[in-house]
């Protein structure tokens, strides 16, 4: 009842709206209210009496009410249509807008097909009830409790005969109810499942074609649609099984009452009109009898439906904002781990993390993967909040800076590169809207990518695939490299952002980046040794720990896991090196 009760508050903002719509209905309902009586009027008063100057006046009412209940129905129908299409609008807008507030942590847990679902067809849901639910339920109410009065003024043995059989279908109505709900809420997931399944599988489509698995994809998508085939059938035999009950029970208060109104009228008890005028009353009340399986069926799946959206609007971000943040004013990019550890999942990922980098310094990160190289940088953006100790900037906790702000004098160049399925421009320029075509340009020279981009049919107004597809990895990495340097922020991380271009491509962008680097303050992440040997600093990550610390040269004359990767990659040039001294003896 707390879901019915916020779908109906969504209404709130068109309350004038929802109130004239809900004024039209109300007269429709009256209006129709009053056509049995005027039957009655036209069978008792003129048919049987033949007065004919009668005639032409009930003909007249009757046609002045249903031409008034048309223009009435076609308005209601318009404003009805328009609030759920505008109340649906608002949420779309405001799930989206909390869709981008929330945390790394929730997108490591929620499926994107369940978001999704949410979106399209659980919304679709809710504007379905707003624009047709609602009228439904107030028109039954009103013609059930109406008619019924109308009944027992008119003859109350006759409106007990009809109305006797109301709580029987109260109770099955109850029963129909606690069992569809579930069967709907376990449909509204499989949904979500099977649109998972489909976003992934046409995401990774090139991997499957690579693996030969296309037989093995059908068939997992089948098993998946045979379950939501399943669902759906168990809803449809569920109602199968009570909408028939329910049926009858209804039509048995019909059957009863010609019985008792047939005898009566034979009986000269009443007279035929109040026999027609009372089967149309009767019409009013069995007909939501009739529909109270199918109400319920609507009110359901509206709750299920509105249930999963609100709850999507419902969930908070875990990272609190300061109360009283503190605005960067002029940003040094000064840089302290003080003892810092986190946990995901209650598995400790980093323990007792100290850095101190100086501003317009470079800090080199290596180690294994999984080692924990990239939490060290998240935990930096505050796209996760530290478990133990504190991050700060300038001397400042992050925690008390706005997330916005802090995340502005941050460029990122991400482990996994994301483009847009827009123009390259537009992805070069995605931080900086507004950035002149020159300073893009610029910054895709500095990316050693304005080569490849100026080689395509469009150049810069070249509309790339999603998340790239139709580049290499190489030239996805040198634009989203291209993106951080044309955001020029006073912060620079690099998360193995040449790990897919090659050796001499990668000398190039290096050179380009030790000047844009020279008044930032950097972090590198890399396998290749050869991305940070230039740094101020270098630690190696075993585990969550930091295991060596120091420069180039001094992590090499320790012999450690640095200097061991360090000959490991280099291993092919120190034996072309030994080949060239062999032939030149």
């Amino acid at each position: 009842m707390e879901i019915f009760k916020r779908i109906i508050g969504l209404l709130r903002p068109y309350r004038k709206r929802t109130v004239i719509a809900t004024g039209l209905l109300i007269i429709v309902l009256t209006l129709r209210l009053i056509s049995p009586y005027l039957t009655k009027i036209l069978i008792d008063d003129v048919i049987e009496k033949g007065n004919r100057e009668l005639l032409t006046t009930i003909l007249a009412l009757i046609f002045g009410l249903e031409a008034i209940i048309s223009v009435s129905v076609f308005f209601r129908h318009y404003m009805f249509e328009k609030t759920s299409q505008d109340v649906v609008f608002d949420l779309r807008k405001k799930i989206y807008g909390n869709l981008q507030e929330m945390p790394y942590e929730y997108y490591d847990k929620t499926r994107i097909g369940e978001i999704m679902s949410r979106l399209t067809s659980d919304l679709d849901g809710v504007r379905s009830f707003i624009c047709s639910g609602i009228v439904v339920i107030i028109e039954n109410l009103v013609y059930f409790v109406a008619s019924s009065v109308i009944l027992f003024t008119m003859n109350a043995m006759m409106a007990s005969l009809v109305l006797i059989t109301a709580p029987f279908l109260a109770y099955v109505g109850w029963r129909f109810n606690k069992i569809i709900r579930p069967i709907y809420n376990d449909i509204r997931e499989q949904n979500a499942v099977l649109n998972t399944r489909a976003q992934e599988n046409i995401a990774g489509v090139r991997v499957v074609k690579a693996f030969a698995k296309e037989d093995y994809e059908k068939e997992t998508f089948k098993a998946e649609n045979r379950k939501h085939l399943e669902k759906h059938l168990k809803a449809s035999s569920t109602w199968a099984d009570y909408y028939p009950v329910m049926d009858f029970i209804s039509g048995l208060g019909s059957v009863l009452f010609l019985w008792a109104g047939g005898y009566m009228v034979v009986a000269n008890k009443i007279s035929l009109g109040t026999l027609v005028a009372f089967t149309g009353y009767i019409w009013m009340i069995t007909s939501p009898m009739r529909s109270y399986g199918s109400i319920i069926n609507t009110v359901a799946h509206a709750i299920s439906s509105g249930e999963r959206v609100l709850e999507l609007m419902s969930i908070g971000s875990s990272l609190k904002e300061s109360e009283n943040p503190v605005f960067p004013g002029n940003f040094q990019g000064h840089i302290v781990f003080d003892n810092v550890s986190f946990k995901y999942n209650e598995n400790y990922v980093l323990h007792n993390i100290n850095l101190d980098l100086e501003p317009g310094k470079t800090l080199g990160i290596v180690g294994a993967t999984g080692s924990g190289k990239t939490t060290i940088i998240n935990l930096l953006g505050r796209f996760y909040d530290c478990t133990q100790g504190k991050i700060t900037i300038d001397g400042i906790d992050i925690k008390k800076y706005k997330l916005k702000e802090l995340r502005q004098q941050i460029s990122y160049v991400m482990q996994e590169t994301f483009l847009f399925s827009d123009t390259i421009e537009a992805n070069i320029s995605f931080a900086v809207p507004d950035a002149g075509m020159d300073k893009i340009v610029e910054a895709a020279k500095a990316a050693q990518a304005h080569e490849f981009i100026m080689n395509m049919p469009l150049g810069y107004n070249t509309i790339i695939g999603e998340r790239g597809m139709g580049l290499s990895g190489g030239q996805r990495q040198r634009i989203a490299l291209a993106r951080a340097i044309l955001k020029n922020a006073p912060i620079l991380v690099l998360d193995d952002s040449t790990s897919s271009v090659d050796m001499e491509t990668e000398y190039e962008i290096q050179t380009a980046l030790d000047k844009i680097q020279k008044n930032k303050t950097t972090i590198i992440i890399a396998h290749r040794i050869s991305s940070v040997k230039n740094a101020d600093q270098i630690i190696v990550l075993d585990q969550g720990r930091i295991v060596e610390r120091g420069t180039h040269d001094s992590l090499i004359a320790l012999q450690g896991y640095y200097y061991r990767t360090y000959m490991d990659q280099c291993k092919d040039f120190f034996e072309l090196k030994q080949i060239d001294e062999v032939l030149i003896q």
